[in-house]
């Protein structure tokens, strides 16, 4: 992908977030669920380290685990080459920006930017433990992240996540919403907080958070709709690595039925040979 490209793309991905109307980012984990994304004509896609992950046979980022399953060179290598795959933006998941301090987290910005992604989520639960970044320290790598895009004279979109939802913290709600609101005075554009599932949560979340709010659906439960949760007022929906798992879960299924009881009724949702082969058979102008 050539800077031109990248630089196209960002924009793109930052006006989606300035639009009226929100959208939704399916995260892909690979070339091939890419470029379905694209072809459903979804205007933007996410990237989803935990599908990346066990795409390459490796066990996702896991607190109590000494170390992470897929380093940072690994996990670039697959992004960049789904950047290259479409020509729609591409957000990264970004992990905690693999590293503790702002400089850590604004080189992997600029990583991100090389690789072609169009933005990107940094967090702020520290890696391989229970817990948040302190919050001045938390609001200055998200500061850092932002600065290494203006550097870079790019449009990049930075999304800060708080798992403070999803953590025992002391007054959750209170706490996402002050970070939340630090990140975007910080540079954030967009902000991320997993674990607002219900309609309630979420509406006082767009009340209270000054800025576009990133919700992901799908992650322990299959109630609600995507359409729904935008005509809220929420401006970008995710699906983690949610779908992932449920066709992993469905090969495995699919393999237990062969193996113990010979069916092989699995073929029925089959995408055609020829439909695939016509889907795969247009490279993609930023290649």
């Amino acid at each position: 992908m050539t800077d031109h490209q990248q630089h196209a793309t960002a924009q793109a991905f930052r006006t989606l977030h300035l639009a009226k109307h929100g959208f939704i980012t399916p995260n892909a984990w690979d070339v091939g669920t890419a470029r379905i994304f694209e072809a459903e004509g979804f205007n933007a896609i996410g990237t989803t380290s935990a599908g990346i992950a066990f795409s390459l046979g490796k066990q996702d980022y896991h607190v109590g685990q000494s170390h992470p399953g897929v380093s940072r060179g690994e996990m670039f290598a697959q992004m960049r080459l789904i950047a290259e795959a479409v020509n729609i933006p591409v957000n990264g998941d970004l992990e905690a920006g693999y590293g503790d301090t702002p400089y850590d987290v604004a080189e992997t910005v600029q990583m991100a930017i090389d690789a072609g992604l169009a933005g990107g989520n940094i967090e702020d639960k520290k890696p391989l433990e229970n817990a948040l970044y302190d919050e001045d320290i938390a609001v200055e790598r998200i500061a850092a992240a932002h600065e290494a895009a203006l550097r870079k004279g790019n449009n990049f979109v930075v999304t800060a996540r708080t798992d403070a939802f999803q953590l025992p913290t002391p007054d959750a709600f209170e706490t996402v919403v002050r970070r939340a609101n630090r990140f975007l005075e910080a540079g954030a554009d967009c902000v991320f907080a997993p674990g607002a599932a219900d309609i309630k949560t979420i509406k006082r979340l767009i009340q209270e958070i000054n800025g576009p709010i990133n919700v992901v659906v799908g992650l322990s439960s299959a109630e609600g709709n995507a359409h729904d949760i935008i005509a809220l007022g929420i401006q970008r929906i995710s699906i983690g690595g949610s779908l992932a798992r449920s066709v992993l879960g469905y090969v495995r299924q699919c393999a237990r039925d062969l193996q113990d009881k010979g069916d092989f009724n699995y073929p029925t949702p089959q995408i055609t040979q020829p439909d695939l082969n016509a889907l795969f058979s247009h490279s993609s102008s930023s290649n």
